[in-house]
């Protein structure tokens, strides 16, 4: 599995990754307008209240994704992204994970997410993970699917 890092979402590989994924939503929805509904700055992705991890084989990134703050206690995962070329090994799992670990460091209790209707991958795998429908908490006119999960800490 990779090893996850946090890295600036604006600076390579996050933006490139952030890039390559913004090009296949968009083809994907057949839309340019994407990723503006709701609109994410990447520094809503920083320190102290978000973070982007980057998921590294090596000197390879082969996935990225960020989570930024909802609202008290509650953060928002965004931006999931594994390379297709890295696609089918876990990768995606492990980074959901590691996202989550990262919300617990920083003070949140509760994850949601958002996701659309032609990513049945992504919705399965955040159903797997315990996350659990609720109504629609925003205006993404994109998203099928709206998720929650009650963050637990590791027990010692």
């Amino acid at each position: 599995m990779p090893e996850f890092l946090s890295c600036d979402p604006e600076d390579p590989p996050a933006s490139e990754l952030l890039g390559e994924m913004a090009e296949e939503l968009n083809a994907m929805y057949w839309t340019r307008s994407r990723l503006d509904l709701p609109k994410v700055e990447p520094s809503e992705m920083c320190a102290p209240t978000g973070t982007y991890l980057v998921g590294w084989e090596g000197t390879r990134a082969v996935a990225g994704g960020g989570l930024r703050r909802f609202a008290d206690g509650v953060a928002e995962i965004k931006r999931m992204f594994v390379r297709p070329s890295d696609r089918s090994r876990g990768i995606a799992g492990a980074l959901l994970t590691e996202l989550e670990s990262a919300a617990l460091a920083l003070g949140y209790r509760v994850a949601r997410l958002d996701t659309g209707p032609k990513q049945l991958h992504a919705i399965r795998l955040y159903e797997k993970a315990g996350y659990v429908p609720i109504d629609a908490y925003n205006d993404n006119p994109f998203a099928c699917f709206w998720g929650e999960k009650e963050l637990n800490r590791p027990s010692a």
